[in-house]
């Protein structure tokens, strides 16, 4: 026998057990739905380095099969211009593209975001980059931006595999500007506490100040403010 619970005393019907399921012969009303729940994992995760170390050794590399496939160089020979054209180097920038997409969700996993007694450069009055501890109190703050950072170069990654499929040269220009904006973004929220508009006014008026010729034969660089 199945009991089921509706609005109106207890009704039992019986005879209707087909795979677990009620028709609406007991009863009109549709049961709740639960929410839909994401992929079950196949065993526990846990993290071997941090985030630093994660970026530098891992992420940071995979992302240069993308940034090295076009470049252009001006030598004293001229211009030399990089772009595929093998399926080795197609397949170089696949395997680029699907460690970048499927790499860089292991940074929603919590870890530490510095080694063991790294405090990054952010000793001094003019630290040029937060502490771990000022990061990871960053993303508590606002943890939806943390994963907003990891979508965004993760949709970097699902791009260039489109691109591969059919080998477009010009979208993969296009790709690793995309790709340079989303790496910078997250750094700047998270890396760089200095990046701002007025750190770059300063950087401008002193790269005014270099350029400027001078009738004195040395001028002494004044440091950044």
């Amino acid at each position: 026998m199945l009991v089921v619970l509706t609005r109106r005393p207890l009704v039992i019907c019986a005879g209707l057990f087909v795979f677990g399921v009620l028709t609406s012969t007991c009863s009109s009303s549709k049961p709740t739905q639960s929410p839909p729940r994401g992929p079950e994992l196949w065993g526990d995760i846990k993290p071997v380095v941090s985030v630093k170390e994660l970026m530098r050794y891992m992420i940071d590399p995979v992302a240069d099969n993308i940034f090295d496939a076009v470049r252009t160089v001006v030598t004293k020979n001229g211009v030399v211009e990089t772009v595929p054209k093998t399926d080795e180097d197609w397949e170089k920038i696949q395997i680029g593209a699907v460690s970048l997409a499927e790499g860089v969700y292991l940074l929603k996993i919590p870890r530490p975001f510095a080694p063991p007694g790294d405090e990054n450069n952010s000793t001094g009055p003019d630290a040029v980059e937060l502490s771990p501890a000022a990061i990871t109190a960053k993303l508590e703050a606002d943890p939806v931006e943390w994963n907003a950072r990891i979508e965004a170069l993760r949709n970097v990654g699902l791009q260039v595999l489109d691109i591969v499929k059919r080998k477009d040269v010009k979208e993969l220009w296009d790709a690793g500007q995309n790709l340079d904006e989303a790496c910078e973004n997250c750094h700047k929220s998270y890396w760089y506490p200095g990046e701002n508009a007025q750190f770059y006014q300063k950087l401008n008026r002193r790269l005014q100040e270099y350029h400027q010729p001078s009738s004195r034969p040395e001028q002494t660089a004044k440091p950044l403010k």
